[in-house]
């Protein structure tokens, strides 16, 4: 019988006015955690789905967001919406943002003033930059390039700071709330998210050389990399030295020390000829049998 799901913040109320990626995507992890989560989006105009440009350009994306997301709607700009979302914070554990500071001190939901209305409120701020370069305006593809994570003209496969924000927003939310837990008079703090150090974050191997081509993840080690077979294409990654040896075993190849082999230079020509050698169903087969790190591409 299947166990459960874990859904350790049932109870915990989330409000979220965050649009377009990482707000959502922080909102849908926290659902999954099992917390009552609300989005209060703009008032979409007449025959519009919604005010989250999401819902335009991606709407199967939107759809997967806010499953299980009650979505409802205000003007903020406006003396209902204000009352409104004021309504809604009452009861709410965790408040996410994505406005820039300036925008958050217009609606009026500066940190003083929020935490003023809401004592026990706890405040995800969620911005392209922390600090004083929270104005700067930024999307994902320029956070991936100041760390690095541009290479040539192409584009990035997936949206990676916003999806790494998402997470550091999450881990935002559960800091906060342990933090009020541990408060005599269980008020609230405020913490800032930024994408950009998001993208740094994950920068990090390639700076410290892991993923560059002299790296063992990024070429110098014949048994970590990608290559061609009959039918398509495997993945490999025996990294480690019973992988390693495992990988030389079934390839062929006569080595008195596997993980020294793999590092060697004639390692990937003698690779690729194996891996061309076979299908994806035999590559599957080895991996199985011989419990191998691989898997097989079209």
């Amino acid at each position: 019988m299947a166990s459960r799901p874990s859904r350790p913040l049932r109870g915990i109320r989330v409000l979220s006015l965050a649009l377009n990626l990482p707000g959502p995507a922080a909102l849908m992890r926290l659902h999954a955690l099992g917390a009552k989560c609300v989005k209060l989006e703009p008032t979409p105009a007449k025959g519009a789905p919604s005010a989250d440009p999401m819902a335009i350009y991606s709407p199967q994306a939107y759809t997967q967001l806010h499953a299980g997301v009650r979505v409802v709607h205000a003007d903020l700009k406006t003396a209902a919406g204000q009352r409104r979302l004021h309504q809604l914070l009452q009861g709410t554990d965790v408040l996410i943002t994505s406005f820039r500071p300036s925008a958050l001190t217009k609606l009026g939901l500066d940190w003083r003033s929020l935490h003023r209305a809401h004592p026990s409120l706890c405040h995800v701020v969620i911005l392209g930059e922390t600090g004083e370069r929270g104005e700067i305006p930024g999307h994902d593809l320029t956070y991936l390039a100041a760390h690095g994570l541009v290479k040539g003209l192409d584009l990035p496969p997936t949206l990676y700071a916003d999806m790494a924000g998402s997470l550091a927003a999450c881990e935002a939310a559960l800091a906060l709330l342990w933090q009020r837990s541990q408060s005599p008079k269980g008020l609230g703090g405020r913490m800032e998210v930024g994408l950009s150090e998001s993208a740094a974050h994950l920068s990090l191997p390639w700076h410290w050389g892991l993923t560059q081509a002299s790296g063992p993840v990024g070429g110098a080690h014949a048994g970590y990399g990608v290559y061609a077979c009959r039918d398509g294409r495997v993945a490999v990654a025996a990294l480690e030295p019973h992988f390693a040896h495992r990988l030389c075993q079934v390839a062929g190849l006569v080595c008195t020390d596997a993980m020294a082999h793999l590092m060697s230079p004639k390692a990937p020509a003698q690779l690729k000829r194996f891996f061309a050698s076979q299908s994806k169903a035999q590559l599957e087969d080895l991996a199985a049998r011989h419990d191998l790190p691989m898997h097989t591409l079209d």
